[in-house]
């Protein structure tokens, strides 16, 4: 089975490439979407995030508020590391499970969704790295409209991911959005 590695810095259109694969039949997975499962109310790792950040994190719902977290990670390095180190193994357990159904199944091909691919250290598990790319000012402007957030805070998010032009150096496969 090929697996896929799809990739590339907030909002450069790695979803929008995704959704063409699924619209084509390829079965796609989501690391974000993972993640969120990953912290869902009543999980281990939502409990151990409200230990690491406090109880300011969880919503009265007993969500997760990811607005807290991120003022505090992209801002923090140390927290960073501390909440990746809490979410990522999850979310590899949930895309290998997921990655095994698919080649039960006899997928041909599967798409692996995965913003830190590089980051995470995992590039070397996909058979062909693609990578999606858009201009600094576009992304950041995306960020502020999708997600409601201030020019500093978009900036502070783009500025704690890798480079995008290390990323389309590392990649097979650079797709321009």
């Amino acid at each position: 089975m090929l697996i896929v590695g799809l990739t590339g810095n907030v909002a450069a259109g790695k979803s929008a490439v995704a959704e063409l694969w699924r619209e084509a039949g390829v079965p796609v997975v989501s690391a974000d979407r993972l993640a969120r499962t990953a912290v869902e109310p009543g999980t281990e790792a939502l409990a151990r995030i409200e230990e690491l950040f406090g109880p300011g994190v969880i919503q009265p719902d007993g969500a997760l508020d990811r607005g807290a977290v991120r003022r505090i990670v992209f801002r923090d390095e140390d927290a960073l590391r501390h909440l990746e180190a809490i979410v990522h193994p999850e979310v590899r357990r949930l895309r290998d499970e997921w990655t095994r159904r698919r080649r039960e199944e006899g997928a041909g091909m599967v798409v692996w969704e995965i913003p830190l691919l590089f980051e995470t250290g995992i590039e070397d598990e996909v058979d062909v790295v693609v990578v999606v790319d858009a201009p600094a000012g576009v992304r950041k402007r995306r960020v502020v409209e999708t997600r409601g957030i201030g020019d500093e805070e978009a900036v502070a998010i783009m500025e704690s991911q890798m480079a995008a032009d290390e990323k389309r150096r590392r990649a097979d496969v650079v797709v321009e959005n």
